[in-house]
C-alpha cells in the first residue's frame, strides 16, 4: 500500500506540472512515455528469447525511429487530425517486413513479429500522438478525459472490493467485478459531468454529455481489460515495474489510450 502511495506521489509531481506547463515540454514528456510503453509492449513479447536469439539492434533502432516519428508527427497542432499520407505507411511495411527476407531466421525475426512490432508501433504512436493534440487542443478537455479515467478506475476498485461478488472477466482480469463495473461508471461519469458542466460548458446538451462519457467510461475499462489480456496471454503481472506498487507506463496508461482513441468519435457533440 505505501509502495502504491508512493507510486501515485510519484505520478503526479511528474505529470500534473508538464501537463499543465503543456507546449514542447509535454511533447517531450509523453514521448519518452510511449517509447518506454513500447518496450514494455515490446519486452511481453520478446523477453523469453535468449541472449544469443536477440532482434538486431538496427531493427530496434528503427522501430523506436518509426514510432517516435508518429508520436512527434504534427505534435505543434491544436486540432483533432492525423497528417500520414500513403509514403509513410509504404515505408513502414519496408522497415518491418524486408528484414524478415534479409535475416532469413524464423527465430530471429518472423511473419509474427513484424506484425506485432508493425501493429505495436503504429497503436502506441497514434495513440500518444492523439494524447499531445489533446492537450494542444485544451487543458480543460484533457483534464476532463483524465477524470474519466481516474475516477472510473478508483470507484471500480473501491466498490468492487466492498461489494463486488460476479466476476467480470475472471479469465483475463480475476480481481474485476460486475459490481465495480457499475459503480466505477457511474460515479466516473457522475463526477466527469459536474467538471465539464462546471468547468467546460454549462450549455451542452445533457443527453449528449451522459452518452459520451459513459461511453468513454465503458472504453476506458475495456482498455484496461485489452492490456490485461496482452499480460496474459504473455504470462506477466505487470509490465514492467517502473512505477512503485503500479507497474509499468501500460499499466498506467491502459485506460486513457482508450478514452483518447474513442474521445475522437465524439468531438462535435462534446
Amino acid at each position: 500500500m505505501k509502495q502504491r502511495a508512493l507510486g501515485a506521489a510519484l505520478i503526479l509531481v511528474i505529470f500534473l506540472p508538464l501537463l499543465f506547463i503543456g507546449n514542447e515540454w509535454f511533447a517531450f514528456f509523453i514521448t519518452i512515455i510511449g517509447v518506454l510503453g513500447f518496450k514494455e509492449l515490446w519486452d511481453s513479447r520478446f523477453k523469453k528469447r535468449n541472449k544469443n536469439n536477440q532482434l538486431p539492434w538496427v531493427l530496434k533502432l528503427l522501430s523506436y525511429g518509426c514510432l517516435i516519428f508518429l508520436i512527434l508527427n504534427n505534435w505543434s497542432s491544436n486540432e483533432f487530425q492525423i497528417i500520414l499520407d500513403y509514403r509513410i505507411l509504404s515505408l513502414f511495411l519496408i522497415v518491418f517486413f524486408i528484414p524478415i527476407i534479409i535475416l532469413c531466421d524464423e527465430k530471429k525475426y518472423n511473419l509474427e513479429d513484424a506484425m506485432y512490432t508493425l501493429g505495436s508501433v503504429i497503436f502506441l504512436g497514434l495513440s500518444f500522438n492523439l494524447i499531445i493534440l489533446t492537450r494542444n487542443y485544451s487543458l480543460e478537455y484533457i483534464l476532463y478525459l483524465f477524470l474519466i479515467t481516474t475516477m472510473t478506475d478508483t470507484f471500480a476498485l473501491f466498490i468492487g472490493k466492498l461489494i463486488g461478488k460476479h466476476k467480470l472477466a475472471e479469465q483475463i482480469s480475476p480481481n474485476k467485478t460486475i459490481e465495480g463495473l457499475i459503480g466505477g461508471t457511474v460515479m466516473g461519469v457522475f463526477i466527469a459531468c459536474a467538471y465539464y458542466l462546471t468547468v467546460i460548458n454549462p450549455e451542452i446538451e445533457i443527453v449528449n454529455l451522459l452518452i459520451a462519457t459513459t461511453t468513454l467510461s465503458l472504453m476506458g475499462q475495456l482498455g484496461d481489460l485489452v492490456f490485461s489480456s496482452i499480460k496474459r496471454h504473455y504470462d506477466i503481472k505487470d509490465f514492467s515495474k517502473l512505477i512503485p506498487g503500479h507497474g509499468g507506463i501500460l499499466d498506467r496508461f491502459d485506460s486513457i489510450i482508450f478514452v483518447v482513441i474513442t474521445a475522437i468519435l465524439f468531438k462535435t457533440i462534446i
